[in-house]
């Protein structure tokens, strides 16, 4: 099944960040950062299908050759920034849906970058790279100038970077709503490749809870500790939230269970005559954690009962939980 997934994040100098190692990694190339002297070779990396520059249209007939070299281009990002704080790119990392075809994977990157591209007038770099350990984990980063691109190189700073003061003087909405309406425009555009390849699934940006659906999403690791474990070591904040999530699924059933599942209540023997003179015995309340078990028992039934036909090989394999940010 199609997986929904965009995070945004900025490169910045404050917290050591810089535009050449984060391009040079993404797009498996070997470049120098003038300003720093560092070089950043990712030359020998595997799993980089595509990767692509994406600029403005309104500067197609100007000569912006030395932007659509991409050390040339991110050496001048970074030349462009004087701050020791400074913000030098925003990347966009998406899942693509492997139901689709490499063709249309790419159509679709492409098309959303120009959407950004045309929005923003910043110049944009993608690379899609394809899974490492699940299938299913295609997805692309789109690496974003903080500045507006033109003819004479870098202008100001884009609407995306500015604090919600001057949006709002500038008469834009707060970030988050840009942000959400950013979120919302991939998912149509995914959604529209889709259905034009005439495939049946769908994703959706909204919250589990904005869609009316009641389960406990999936298990996010820290990106330090999925690292961690992926070289084979034990991480105890890892078992921690393992432990927790489960503890929260767990929890998330049995309060279902008692809501929408009719407690069996145990069988009374046939009451016999009362002697005179002879109390009736008052049958003990049953427990909380017994009434709980039967709930759940009850549910776990009914669901059994309603149960699909089985699924096959290849539905079972699309339903593992993917990683996608890795």
């Amino acid at each position: 099944m199609a997986v929904y997934f965009l995070n945004m994040k900025t490169f910045g100098r404050a917290n050591g960040s810089s535009a050449i190692s984060a391009i040079a990694y993404r797009s498996g190339e070997r470049i120098r950062d003038e300003r720093t002297g560092r070089i950043h070779d990712h030359s020998g990396r595997a799993g980089v299908i595509n990767k692509e520059i994406v600029l403005p249209g309104k500067l197609a007939d100007t000569d912006l050759s030395w932007a659509k070299d991409r050390a040339t281009l991110w050496n001048a990002v970074e030349a462009a920034e004087s701050r020791s704080n400074a913000r030098v790119a925003r990347e966009f990392l998406v899942a693509l849906p492997a139901e689709l075809t490499p063709e249309q994977r790419l159509g679709l990157v492409r098309d959303y970058s120009r959407e950004l591209v045309e929005r923003y007038q910043f110049a944009l770099d993608f690379a899609i790279h394809e899974p490492r350990t699940d299938p299913r984990n295609y997805h692309a980063h789109l690496l974003a100038t903080t500045r507006e691109i033109n003819s004479a190189g870098f202008g100001a700073k884009t609407t995306l970077e500015l604090n919600d003061t001057n949006r709002m003087h500038r008469g834009l909405p707060p970030f988050f709503q840009e942000l959400a309406e950013t979120r919302a425009r991939w998912a149509n555009m995914a959604n529209a490749a889709l259905r034009d390849a005439q495939l049946p699934v769908r994703v959706d940006h909204r919250s589990l809870a904005a869609q009316g659906i009641d389960r406990e999403p999936g298990l996010r690791l820290p990106r330090a500790i999925y690292e961690m474990e992926r070289r084979g070591e034990r991480n105890d904040l890892a078992e921690r939230l393992r432990a927790e999530h489960e503890t929260r699924v767990q929890e998330r059933l049995e309060r279902a269970a008692a809501q929408l599942a009719p407690v069996a209540l145990p069988l009374v023997p046939a009451a016999r005559p009362i002697a005179n003179g002879e109390r009736a015995a008052i049958p003990a309340a049953q427990s909380l954690e017994e009434t709980r078990r039967q709930a759940r028992e009850n549910w776990l039934r009914l669901r059994q009962a309603q149960a699909a036909p089985a699924p096959t090989a290849g539905d079972a394999a699309r339903t593992r939980d993917d990683d996608l940010s890795r």
